[in-house]
């Protein structure tokens, strides 16, 4: 790893905030340095893919959003301008290409029922690190659906800004530069989508209960 490099690595244990640093990474990155796209994908490629994942639902899916956007930073990065924050305009590919592979998901399979596939994750540990009962394994994963089938019901624009501040905790100011528009807005978006995803679970808590 050259030293430019290596010295953001350990001064940045924190998301590139300084812009000094972000300008070296930027100029690493047009110059075709490995070592600055590995170190890119180390901070980026979780939020990338969890952005991804709820928004569409699917981590297959996930996964190829994830790959078509870091093919698309390091093709368009050399007409990366700053006018915004290198995050920003990370999340801003991320969220444009998963809406986009969600509408063309919905179109190809528009007569199947969408749903997350539980099994592939992991079953949450306990303090002590020994893994949950089966009865709290199922509790959990009921309660992780039930969230995640309240947050795919939501209606665009509500389901990203909600997806941007409450799981991302991009601030007010970051998601209005990811998605185009004005703080107010986002601020308004919020607002209204906390509303509905609040309604959607007293709903389906209210059926759940027999």
């Amino acid at each position: 790893m050259s030293e430019t490099v290596q010295s953001i690595a350990i001064e940045c244990g924190r998301t590139l905030a300084a812009n000094a640093d972000e300008g070296v990474l930027i100029e690493e990155l047009r110059a075709g340095s490995e070592e600055a796209f590995t170190y890119l994908m180390s901070v980026y490629r979780n939020p990338v893919y969890n952005v991804a994942c709820h928004i569409m639902g699917n981590e297959a899916d996930a996964a190829d959003v994830l790959q078509n956007v870091f093919v698309k930073v390091i093709r368009g990065i050399r007409q990366f301008h700053g006018t915004s924050s290198l995050k920003t305009w990370i999340y801003r590919i991320a969220v444009h290409e998963a809406m986009n592979y969600r509408r063309g998901w919905f179109r190809r399979q528009r007569r199947e029922v969408f749903s997350l596939d539980d099994a592939q994750r992991p079953a949450p540990a306990t303090a002590n690190g020994l893994e949950c009962s089966p009865f709290a394994v199922v509790e959990q994963h009921e309660r992780e659906e039930m969230v995640r089938r309240a947050l795919r019901s939501l209606a665009e624009p509500y389901r990203t800004t909600v997806i941007l501040r409450e799981i991302e905790n991009l601030s007010y100011e970051e998601i209005g530069e990811v998605l185009g528009i004005a703080e107010g807005t986002v601020k308004s978006r919020l607002k209204r989508g906390r509303e509905l995803l609040r309604r959607k679970l007293a709903v389906q808590a209210a059926i759940a209960v027999p």
